[in-house]
């Protein structure tokens, strides 16, 4: 793991403090309206986690985690933002049948209606579920949020590098495998759906 690194990657708060707290370790992306051609592309394999507050995540995710999002809402600041978790891609699953989407359903946060909708969102039918092994700092880095973060987009450079070299992963060997194992299962198991993957 390189010592330092600056790349972050934005997503909801909500869906971060799941990534976090070992409650799941997949990201579902399809892209924002500033990407490359509207699409998503997996343009780095290590990255900080950047928490963002959308004002639509309590109805878009599963109700247990509901309450976490008008937590998350209340804390935030609106002139910095806590940096605290690291992620690794560990694979990359193109997937191109909604079926095996929902297959999913309960190895993340979203709702199955969002899934459906990001699925179905742009010119091309899929929905990238990408496998990553997240750590955690001791503490959280504060960064004052600059404008140049802001917009449609899912990578962005955080104003410093950040200190990777002492992390530590939010699940132990044996309990990310068997996470990794299930999901892999699920999204390679024969007659259900396509699922293209590309491992790091």
């Amino acid at each position: 793991m390189a010592q330092t690194c600056r790349t972050a990657f934005k997503e909801w708060a909500v869906v971060v403090d799941a990534l976090g707290n070992g409650e799941q370790i997949l990201i579902l992306r399809k892209g924002g309206i500033h990407e490359q051609r509207g699409q998503f592309q997996v343009q780095h394999t290590r990255f900080w986690l950047y928490p963002t507050q959308y004002h639509e995540a309590e109805a878009s995710v599963i109700p247990s985690k509901r309450p976490a999002v008008c937590a998350l809402a209340k804390a935030a600041d609106p002139d910095r933002v806590a940096i605290q978790f690291f992620a690794e891609v560990v694979e990359t699953f193109w997937l191109t049948d909604l079926a095996l989407c929902r297959r999913l359903q309960g190895r993340h946060v979203w709702t199955e209606h969002v899934v459906q909708q990001r699925f179905e969102f742009g010119r091309q039918r899929g929905l990238y579920a990408i496998l990553v092994r997240v750590f955690a700092a001791p503490q959280p880095t504060w960064l004052p949020v600059r404008e140049s973060y802001g917009g449609c987009k899912s990578w962005i450079e955080l104003e410093t590098d950040l200190p990777t070299d002492s992390l530590r992963p939010v699940l132990t060997d044996a309990e990310f495998a068997e996470q990794a194992d299930a999901i892999r299962q699920i999204l390679t198991a024969p007659h259900h759906g396509h699922a293209h993957t590309q491992v790091h």
